[in-house]
């Protein structure tokens, strides 16, 4: 356990943070949990509590929401709460030096990559995407730049070849809390050695955007089925059939290798999939979503569109 008395303060917004901070609130005093501010959310528009902050309310801990971090007022009104140690995991901001400063021992981000891979704000979907094999949980004592601090713990699970980002996500936040656990008394009486991040291997994980989700059908199977996968939930994959934009929500790999015919053709239709033909291989499309329509399993989209061998997809899509 960490020492008696200990006095943290916690920041993170998403759900893949709520295990950390029920982790937290377990063996420290929690002082104060700061979120992002809520935002509207769902069909109504609603605004919608962060996941933080609702846990932040069912643990019954005072929550902070600001708008702005970079405020001579936030940083000294962290330093009134004369916390021993800040946690950070996905709080969706970049902190300046003064509140990394206000805790006495600093703060110590939680980070869902095997640093120095994936620095940066997706982490999860970008290894994912590129076909990574393992991933982990950092956690590492915060500096001024992105991602670089020294590494104190970590922890690393393998990537099954068929793994969303979504359920990684799910998987590495308990993981995150489970090192936190076990590493934060031990540093909190001395006992760890941070360890400074290796110079080489260094990449970036900048954020997604809407265009990152149109497949690229020349591209080789196994990288479309990972780029699928890597932005599921979102952005999503999409590409266009018949003069139609078809969200791409499930895939798997058909072939490996082969030149299997022109890449986006359509090979084969079955209750497995729509198996369509890569740069190099072939890749089912599993499950599907016609715009404007529910999500279907690919023979229904393929009766839905008369899709027939032979049709291409893929081509521009429009905004």
């Amino acid at each position: 356990m960490p020492p008696a008395g200990t006095r943290a303060i916690f920041f993170g917004t998403p759900e893949i943070a709520v295990p950390s901070l029920e982790a937290l609130a377990a063996i420290a005093t929690v002082v104060r949990v700061v979120s992002q501010p809520d935002r509207p959310a769902g069909r109504g528009n609603k605004i919608a509590p962060t996941p933080v902050h609702a846990a932040a309310d069912r643990l019954g801990l005072s929550i902070m929401q600001p708008t702005k971090v970079r405020t001579p007022e936030f940083a000294a009104e962290l330093r009134a709460l004369e916390a021993d140690v800040a946690i950070v995991i996905a709080y969706g901001r970049i902190l300046p030096k003064a509140v990394l400063e206000a805790p006495r021992l600093g703060c110590l981000n939680l980070h869902a990559s095997l640093l120095p891979r994936w620095r940066g704000a997706a982490p999860i979907q970008w290894a994912t995407l590129s076909g990574d094999r393992e991933t982990g949980v950092c956690l590492m004592q915060m500096d001024e730049g992105l991602d670089t601090g020294a590494v104190l713990a970590k922890t690393s699970r393998t990537i099954g070849e068929n793994d969303t980002s979504g359920e990684l996500f799910e998987k590495l936040g308990h993981d995150a809390a489970e090192l936190l656990s076990t590493a934060l008394p031990p540093f909190l009486r001395g006992e760890l050695q941070a360890q400074p991040q290796p110079t080489e291997g260094v990449t970036i994980a900048r954020m997604l955007e809407k265009s990152d989700a149109v497949l690229d059908f020349t591209q080789p199977a196994r990288a479309i089925h990972d780029r699928a996968r890597g932005l599921s939930p979102w952005p999503g994959t999409e590409t266009r059939v018949m003069d139609q934009r078809v969200k791409v929500h499930v895939t798997r790999v058909a072939h490996d290798t082969g030149a299997l015919g022109p890449p986006g053709t359509l090979l084969a239709i079955d209750d497995a999939g729509l198996e369509v033909a890569c740069g190099e291989g072939s890749v089912r499309l599993v499950e599907l979503q016609i715009e404007g329509k529910k999500r279907a399993r690919g023979r229904e989209v393929a009766n839905g569109l008369r899709l027939a061998i032979g049709t291409r997809f893929g081509g521009e899509l429009s905004t």
